[in-house]
């Protein structure tokens, strides 16, 4: 049992380094005092059925401050008042349109089809990809351009604050950030960005791997975007902002950089609105991030297991309690400080157990309905499959 002890030490010894410096490297995006012209920014929206949240999303964008900018929202298909809502918002201003997607083809994902098809009406130097569930306060854009003008980004993709109502909601969501935050390398990829002949002696594969974005927002400097194919080399990726997140991570030694940020005080997204919804949402997305990588998967499932829920089970016995009340403390401390700056629910904090059990469950459930029937979502049934890059 001592060894057992020095394995979830060590897991956690090393999550909490990789979170402090982490930290240190992801930057919070703030307001800026004055608007400086970086070019025409498109902000595409992609939306099907979303009338509880376009109203909102689109009345923010409406909103920026950003000097030059147009708004394009496609829809994909809407069966509710999605288009009724939005052609409400844009009457009388014809710098920003709606967009009727056309039929979704075989070897794409529905929201991979959308964001191509806005890429291609889009007019502006850079492209911004944002989600129809977010809510930027007005100087969101501005404050994004420019920090991705000041760090050179190809992409820089920024993590709204995630908004749970639900009891669901607020104990699945966050535990996102244990392996967005804690584990993503966020400051080796700047390290190697910084010294990209350094990086061109990192086998592709793995360079590719440690990347990774959120597509509740993107923003991509348009010549960026075409280089790497778009939403077109990633067709038939569910978990797309990932996958593009990747494509740039890949292209390091060639220059690239990719860049994520905090912008949890500028930029809210309730992402799911029931514990259903987030079941579903997070079962069709969880083998997908993995893209099929079965070992890869076992590993970070392991690793979360052991590290950050397995001494909640070794508290109850007399002989394990010391270390396991050490190791509880330790997860709950890694669980504040996330909760601190990333300003997600204190509910979900300290019912952490509950929440870390049900999204390992939540995994199992995406491994095993997505190899079979599939996953529904929005009326469309998705089943993992890609061509990813050697």
């Amino acid at each position: 049992m001592l060894l057992l002890h020095a394995i979830i030490l060590g897991i956690l010894g090393a999550s909490f380094l990789g979170l402090g410096v982490n930290l240190l490297f992801f930057r919070s995006l703030a307001a800026i005092p004055a608007a400086i012209s970086h070019g025409r920014v498109s902000i595409l929206v992609p939306a099907r059925d979303e009338e509880r949240s376009i109203r909102d999303c689109v009345s923010s964008l409406l909103a920026q401050d950003c000097p030059d900018f147009e708004l394009l929202v496609l829809d994909d298909g809407s069966s509710d008042r999605t288009a009724a809502i939005v052609c409400d918002l844009f009457e009388g201003n014809p710098r920003h349109r709606l967009i009727t997607g056309a039929t979704l083809p075989g070897g794409w994902t529905g929201k991979n089809w959308a964001c191509h098809q806005l890429s291609q009406a889009a007019t502006g130097q850079w492209f911004l990809f944002t989600d129809a569930d977010t809510v930027h306060s007005p100087g969101a854009l501005r404050a994004a351009l420019a920090m991705a003008a000041g760090a050179r980004a190809d992409l820089l993709s920024a993590w709204p604050r995630l908004m749970t109502l639900t009891l669901g909601e607020k104990l699945v969501i966050p535990v996102l950030h244990i392996i967005a935050i804690g584990w993503f390398p966020i400051a080796l990829l700047q390290f190697l960005q910084n010294r990209p002949r350094l990086a061109a002696r990192v086998r592709p594969g793995l360079l590719r791997s440690w990347g990774g974005a959120n597509g509740q927002f993107m923003l991509f400097s348009r010549a960026a975007y075409q280089r790497i194919g778009g939403h077109s080399a990633v067709r038939d990726h569910i978990v797309e902002d990932v996958a593009l997140g990747r494509e740039i991570a890949r292209r390091i030694p060639e220059g690239m950089r990719l860049v994520n940020c905090d912008a949890s005080r500028l930029i809210d997204c309730r992402m799911y609105r029931s514990f259903r919804e987030v079941c579903d949402g997070f079962t069709k997305n969880v083998r997908a991030a993995f893209e099929d990588d079965l070992a890869a998967w076992w590993l970070v499932g392991g690793l979360q297991f052991t590290a950050f829920f397995l001494p909640f089970l070794l508290i109850f016995f007399p002989s394990q309690f010391r270390f396991a009340l050490l190791e509880v403390a330790l997860i709950y401390t890694f669980r504040v400080i996330l909760a601190f700056r990333m300003r997600t629910s204190w509910v979900g904090c300290i019912l952490h157990p509950i929440g870390h059990l049900l999204a390992m469950a939540i995994g199992i459930r995406s491994w095993i309905n997505t190899a079979g029937s599939g996953v529904e979502w929005k009326g469309r049934t998705y089943r993992p499959s890609y061509s990813r890059p050697a």
